[in-house]
């Protein structure tokens, strides 16, 4: 690796560090945005249509209020908010009142670097290499979002699909936009089609249409092609998960267990070993 390289890499993961940390604001403020404006909507639809609109959403937002700590309330000054270091040099406390702070919080932002880096190791310095990373990080907010809610929004999980098809229409990706197109159609309609066989036969819900919609957006990333693997993948990670939880935790069975994180994790894979897996298990079918 050449000195350039070596130092592209090295400003990425720095910038891409930062970045990282905007998205736990993202993760922890996104879905309070999206209750507030419905409790909002639904207060003006219930009550008399003289009652005013709540503008208390209006002064919480990403950008509002700055951040600061939750317990003491206390604003976090920039140099206590450099990504992962601060952390580690805090000693994973609030600088004020010492109250422990989440290790979600440099998690996410290592993720995001590592993500960022081994996109643009992969498919190089280029317009699919920055795209994909973006891809990577949209599915990490995703997941985290969907543990803490059971929330897959339509903020991030549309505009995806849309980033998706739009990549392959213009050429900067190698999935073709006819793949690319029938890759979400599939990808929606498949699950869909689970939903309502598994809903007429049980007479419950068994995922949620944001399940659909994320599926849909990794098919027009990937293509058709790739959406078995997806598929076989989070559904076998899940069970195993799922069962280890209930067996641990046998006297709560009525709660639902998000399926975002599988299909985000299993989409990660797919991204990067998803020819790999495929030409394996053809190898071993004997079909190549």
């Amino acid at each position: 690796m050449t000195d350039g390289l070596l130092l592209a890499y090295t400003v990425s993961f720095v910038v891409f560090a930062a970045i990282g940390s905007f998205f736990n604001v993202v993760i922890y403020r996104l879905p309070l945005m999206m209750e507030a404006v419905w409790r909002n909507e639904c207060k003006l639809l219930l009550e008399s249509e003289h009652t005013e609109a709540d503008d208390s959403a209006q002064n919480f937002n990403i950008a509002i209020p700055n951040s600061h700590c939750p317990s003491c309330k206390t604003p976090i000054k920039v140099w206590h908010n450099v990504p992962v270091i601060s952390y580690i040099l805090l000693g994973g406390k609030c600088a004020a009142c010492k109250a422990p702070i989440s290790l979600r919080y440099p998690i996410v932002e290592l993720c995001t670097a590592l993500l960022g880096l081994a996109c643009l190791y992969l498919f190089g310095l280029s317009p699919y290499g920055f795209a994909t990373a973006a891809l990577c990080w949209t599915l990490l907010i995703l997941t985290f979002i969907d543990i803490d809610h059971q929330l897959l929004p339509d903020q991030l999980t549309l505009p995806l699909m849309w980033a998706g098809l739009l990549l392959s229409a213009l050429g900067f990706s190698p999935i073709t936009l006819d793949n690319a197109v029938w890759g979400a159609a599939v990808g929606y309609l498949s699950l869909w089609s689970v939903y309502w066989l598994f809903k007429l036969i049980t007479g419950k819900e068994g995922m949620g249409y944001g399940d659909f919609k994320l599926l849909a957006a990794l098919g027009a990333w990937l293509g058709w092609q790739q959406l078995p693997v997806i598929i076989i993948l989070s559904s076998l990670v899940g069970a195993i998960v799922g069962s280890i939880y209930l067996a641990l935790n046998k006297s709560d069975h009525n709660r639902t267990i998000p399926f975002g994180p599988y299909l985000a994790g299993a989409g990660l894979i797919t991204l990067f070993w998803g020819e790999l897996i495929v030409n394996q298990y053809l190898q071993l079918a004997g079909l190549r």
